[in-house]
């Protein structure tokens, strides 16, 4: 057995401003540390596993977190406590009670605050959306954990720190007994002896029986039903997934699934979340908005193409992506969306488009991506941003809300976390959240996931689901699945 016992520095000479202490820990690989924390409660792990440019810069694991706020349609619960008023509005209230001073200084972009999820379905408490089917599981629409410790990985410069801010006490002396005393208890954790995880894992092999809400034949049609709908002026563009199933084995592990999916196919946007019962395993390569220092950031991702294990082949089918009309269509539709959601909350003038359909490259697809910015109102919160703009226009279509009808209509399932988004707020404001696409919820003995894509009036119903089984071909692999047994 290979023991991993950090190297741990004294966390006066690390004390920043007067709400928050920091430790130095001798650690690169967040996946080492993820290992020995993964059984910890509420184990949160904001995962860049795939390192492009400025993106996929940080990751960041936390656990035991001092409170919880989770949302079951329109009631919220604080503690399991319930609440009364809107629920967006109470997170807000409760990352205010634990403001971080204007004058911190920063060396990570979230050093406390609130991880978890935004599910897809929340959007029907945010709009009006007609026929929306009911959920089955009841899981909560929304659930974050509030953590006063964070374990914060800086894969430019290769540093890593316990960031400890003492909450929830507000009193300085024991506030500052708490940062202490929790860095002391962390750095015992992570001194534990604990087997490094192996990149180099081989997928089990697991026979499940898989089960779609689709067949083929019907997945065609729900394609050629959307594009009656854009005939007759009701959309332009929706988002149509299939969802697929199965029962687990009673010995089945989820963080070792999520070791094999991160290697199978590393995502600059990855999470995993352990809350109780419920496990949240996400390969996405999208994120859906950034703020921070109040800078907004969101990229919207249409358009993909498989990639080839011929390097010719592969650069052919980028090529032909870049200039796919019809996907350069799509992805033009949802930008002009996000232009309009992000101008609701950002100062005027200040939206634009600085990328428009540019290539992005991943482990199995081929991705247009564009990236639309803007600057936050001083009067609007983190909180707004994420109301004004959720669900992603991505995966829903446009307009929005006629688009998410039509989804509910076709589909006849709720999507749970799938198309939501999952991230943090700091207690700083700033906030970094994915479209929870390539994700995979676990709970109760059974695995989810949702595969799609965007539909538009020139679309293919066979090349669309297609697209679907090469989207799921990664997920299907991490258990041992090919696709082509799925086909």
């Amino acid at each position: 057995m290979e023991v991993f016992r950090p190297t741990i520095s004294n966390p006066d000479k690390f004390q920043i401003g007067k709400a928050m202490w920091l430790q130095k820990i001798d650690l690169k690989d967040p996946l080492v540390a993820a290992n020995i924390l993964s059984s910890r409660p509420y184990f949160a792990f904001l995962d860049s596993a795939m390192h492009q440019d400025k993106l996929g810069r940080y990751s960041y694991i936390a656990v035991d977190p001092f409170a919880r706020l989770t949302v079951c349609g329109d009631q919220a619960y604080w503690n399991s406590v319930p609440e009364k008023g809107d629920p967006l509005e109470l997170l807000q209230r409760h990352l205010a009670q634990f403001a971080f001073d204007e004058k911190i200084e920063r060396r990570f972009p979230f050093q406390g605050g609130c991880i978890g999820y935004v599910g897809y379905d929340y959007g029907r408490c945010l709009e009006v959306i007609n026929g929306y089917p009911e959920t089955e599981d009841k899981a909560a629409d929304i659930n974050f954990c509030f953590y006063d410790v964070v374990l914060a990985f800086d894969h430019m410069t290769g540093e890593s720190y316990l960031c400890s801010s003492g909450y929830p006490e507000t009193q300085p002396d024991k506030k500052e007994s708490r940062a202490k005393a929790r860095l002391a208890q962390f750095s015992d954790w992570l001194s534990m002896p604990s087997k490094q995880a192996s990149l180099d894992e081989k997928p089990n092999r697991l026979s499940l029986n898989w089960q779609s809400n689709f067949t083929k034949e019907h997945y065609c049609q729900a394609i050629e039903t959307v594009r009656e709908y854009i005939r007759k002026g009701d959309i332009y563009q929706a988002n149509i997934a299939q969802s697929f199933s199965a029962e687990l084995p009673d010995d089945f592990q989820p963080w070792p699934f999520y070791r094999q999916l991160r290697r199978i196919n590393p995502a600059t946007f990855g999470a995993y979340l352990a809350f109780g019962d419920q496990v949240i395993a996400s390969a996405s390569p999208e994120r859906f908005v950034l703020l921070q220092d109040n800078q907004i950031e969101t990229r919207p991702i249409k358009g993909t193409a498989r990639r080839s294990p011929d390097l010719e082949k592969d650069r052919a089918a980028a090529e032909e992506l870049l200039h796919s009309e019809k996907d350069r269509a799509e992805n033009i539709m949802i930008v002009d969306l996000l232009r309009n959601d992000l101008s609701h909350v950002s100062t005027a003038d200040s939206v634009e488009v600085t990328d428009l359909c540019r290539l992005e490259s991943y482990a199995g697809v081929h991705h247009l991506v564009s990236v639309v910015t803007g600057k936050l109102r001083p009067e609007n919160s983190s909180v707004d941003l994420l109301k004004a703009c959720f669900p992603g226009g991505s995966i829903t279509g446009a307009p929005k809300i006629r688009a998410m009808e039509i989804i509910a209509e076709i589909e006849q399932l709720a999507r749970g976390v799938y198309c939501g988004s999952i991230g943090y707020i700091d207690f700083g404001g700033n906030l970094d959240f994915n479209i929870a696409i390539r994700t995979v919820t676990l709970s109760k003995n059974k695995a989810v996931f949702q595969v799609g894509g965007g539909i538009t009036l020139l679309s293919d119903p066979e090349a669309e689901y297609v697209e679907t089984l090469t989207k799921a071909a990664k997920i299907f692999e991490s258990f041992g699945t090919s696709v082509s047994e799925m086909a």
